[in-house]
């Protein structure tokens, strides 16, 4: 763990540090808001090298909260996994939300990440129809306050499985969560990340 409190950061190493040479560094694997435990698998595979996997501010074994997060925080925080690991540069996979987290890590300590591999990063913003997109993840975010997890990602589900621009009136034609098996009713909690800060 790096930090403390709301910002502790929470991070497991396979492999000895030690073990890192310049041209076999240390692999971080991350996405955000996946933690470290959906990487399990993947860093099985890597033995030539210590593999690095962390808990995103908010998810996992941190202090839950789901405030909006910004990629210049998670940035930071990544900065600081690695230089507390004191094996930096890395090599890093990052994956969705990590990616965007990735590049900015990349742009902000650029001396931190020697490769960096960014997998279907979600980079709204940069799409001609991100004014929709960026509405529908706000329409998402918004129904998860009022509706809870079951209508908040039946719309998710909806959003990543169009394919082309998306539709002028997406929010009011997506899905109930009954379509894809997800609870209808609304338990209260509003704990998870996916859909109420990213």
């Amino acid at each position: 763990v790096v930090g403390e409190g709301a910002d502790a950061i929470t991070y497991d190493v396979r492999g000895d540090l030690a073990s890192a040479t310049p041209e076999r560094p240390v692999l971080m694997l991350i996405g955000s808001p996946m933690d470290a435990s959906g990487f399990g698998t993947l860093a099985g595979h890597f033995t030539d090298r210590p593999v690095v996997t962390y808990d995103p501010r908010g998810s996992g074994r941190n202090p839950t909260d789901t405030a909006p997060m910004t990629p210049e925080q998670h940035a930071a925080d990544l900065n600081r996994v690695i230089q507390a690991l004191g094996a930096g540069p890395v090599d890093l996979f990052a994956t969705s939300g990590g990616a965007v987290n990735a590049l900015r890590l990349v742009e902000t300590h650029p001396d931190d990440v020697r490769r960096l591999v960014a997998h279907e990063p979600p980079t709204a913003a940069l799409l001609p129809d991100r004014d929709r997109v960026l509405g529908a993840c706000e329409d998402i975010v918004a129904t998860y306050r009022t509706a809870g997890h079951g209508p908040a990602m039946a719309k998710f589900i909806a959003l990543v499985s169009v394919k082309g621009p998306i539709p002028a009136d997406f929010a009011q034609n997506a899905p109930g969560p009954e379509a894809f098996g997800l609870p209808t009713e609304d338990d209260g909690s509003r704990n998870d990340p996916l859909v109420g800060q990213n």
